[in-house]
C-alpha cells in the first residue's frame, strides 16, 4: 500500500495544476449560456421551416461572405452563430441582425475557454494531453478509494480543510474525495472516452469504435467545388420533409475537399444539442447524397452520443449543471491544494537529538 500512496502523492504533485485548470474551466463552461451577456440571448428559438429556409438562404447568399458553419439558436440561447476561417465569427439575432462580431476566438471568452478546456490551446496535441490527464484522474479516484479505506473510521466531511497545514489538507482531500468520487469518475470517464474513442471497446464492447465511426462518417463522394449559387432553401425543405420532428441544428460547408454540405438535425429524444441525425448534399448541385437517422444507429453509437451531454451538463437542467459545477470546483480545489501542500508545505526535517555526554 505504501507504493500506491507514494505514486498517488507524487503524480498529484506533478499534474495537480493541470487537473485544476481542466476542472475550473469546465465549471465555467457549464454555465456559458448564462454569462454570454448579449441582446436577444433569451429569445425563443424558431424552428418553422419557412424561417429556417430563409435564414440559410440569406446567410449563404454571398459566396464571398459565406461562413464555414451556421449554428442555429437553441433553447436557452436565442442567437444564431456564424463560424468563419481563423476563428472569426459572429452572432446574429433570428431576424438576421448583427449582434456581435469577432476576428479571432480571443475576442470571445466562451470560445477560448472551450479551446483551453479541450485542447489546452495546443490543438490535437493538447487534446491528447487532456485525455491522458483524464486517465490519470481515473487512477487517482481508484487509488484514493484504496487509501481511504485504511482510515475510514476517522472520516469527517468538510468542504474546506480545518486549517492550512499539510496533515489537515491531506485529511480533507481524503474525506471529501470519497464523497465526490462518483462525480469525479463521471467527469473523468466521459471526458476520456470522448478523447480516446478506441477505449470505448473496453466499455461498450469490441465493435463499439467501428460502430461509432460509421454513425457519423460521411458517405463516399467525389470531390466537388462549392457552387456559387445553390438552392439552400430547398435543402432545408428536403431535410424537414425527411425528418419532420427533428430540429435543424447546423449547416456546414465542405471540409477537406470532400464536396459535401452537411446538415445536422436533432431528434426529440436526443440529448446531444448538435444532434446526430445527418444529411449530406452535393456541393456542386445541392442534391441529397445520403441521410442518416440517429435513431437507427447501433446501440454503442447511441450510448456514445450521451457522453458529451453528460460531461457538459446539457441535460438535467440547472440541478445537473450545479452537480457538474461541484465536480469541476472540487477538482480545481484538489489540484491546487495538492500542489501547494506537496511542494510548499512539506514537513521540515526534525533536527537530530544532541548526543548525550559520556559520563564514564
Amino acid at each position: 500500500m505504501r507504493w500506491i500512496d507514494r505514486l498517488h502523492r507524487w503524480t498529484g504533485g506533478l499534474i495537480g495544476l493541470l487537473l485544476a485548470l481542466i476542472g475550473l474551466t469546465g465549471a465555467l463552461l457549464v454555465h456559458r449560456r448564462a454569462w454570454i451577456l448579449l441582446p436577444h440571448t433569451g429569445d425563443a428559438p424558431r424552428q418553422d421551416s419557412a424561417h429556417l429556409a430563409a435564414t440559410v438562404a440569406r446567410v449563404m447568399a454571398d459566396p464571398k461572405a459565406r461562413p464555414e458553419q451556421l449554428i442555429f439558436a437553441e433553447p436557452g440561447f436565442g442567437l444564431d452563430r456564424l463560424a468563419f476561417k481563423g476563428g472569426a465569427g459572429a452572432y446574429l439575432d433570428q431576424a438576421g441582425g448583427l449582434v456581435a462580431r469577432w476576428s479571432s476566438q480571443w475576442a470571445r471568452p466562451e470560445l477560448w475557454l472551450f479551446d483551453l478546456h479541450r485542447h489546452l490551446l495546443a490543438g490535437d496535441a493538447g487534446e491528447t494531453l487532456v485525455g491522458v490527464a483524464g486517465l490519470v484522474g481515473i487512477g487517482f479516484v481508484l487509488t484514493g478509494l484504496l487509501l481511504w479505506w485504511r482510515t475510514r473510521r476517522s472520516f469527517a466531511f468538510r468542504l474546506w480543510p480545518r486549517r492550512m497545514s499539510r496533515p489537515a489538507i491531506l485529511r480533507h482531500h481524503r474525506d471529501l474525495g470519497i464523497v465526490m468520487a462518483p462525480l469525479l469518475l463521471l467527469s473523468f470517464g466521459t471526458g476520456t472516452l470522448l478523447v480516446f474513442r478506441p477505449l470505448t471497446a473496453i466499455v461498450f464492447g469490441p465493435s463499439a469504435p467501428a460502430a461509432i465511426r460509421a454513425a457519423t462518417a460521411p458517405p463516399p463522394a467525389p470531390p466537388a467545388p462549392l457552387a456559387a449559387r445553390l438552392d439552400w432553401a430547398a435543402m432545408v425543405r428536403v431535410a424537414r420533409a425527411r425528418f419532420p420532428q427533428a430540429e435543424l441544428r447546423s449547416v456546414t460547408l465542405p471540409r477537406r475537399g470532400n464536396g459535401l454540405i452537411t446538415l445536422r438535425m436533432r431528434q426529440p429524444e436526443e440529448w446531444l444539442r448538435g444532434g446526430r441525425t445527418i444529411l449530406w448534399f452535393a456541393a456542386d448541385s445541392g442534391r441529397l447524397i445520403a441521410a442518416r437517422d440517429s435513431r437507427a444507429a447501433p446501440g454503442a453509437a447511441r450510448v456514445f452520443g450521451l457522453l458529451f451531454p453528460l460531461h457538459a451538463a446539457e441535460v438535467g437542467g440547472l440541478a445537473y449543471r450545479l452537480v457538474m459545477t461541484l465536480s469541476g470546483l472540487t477538482l480545481g480545489l484538489f489540484g491546487t491544494l495538492t500542489v501547494w501542500s506537496f511542494w510548499f508545505r512539506r514537513p521540515r526535517p526534525r533536527p537530530l537529538p544532541a548526543p548525550r555526554p559520556d559520563r564514564r
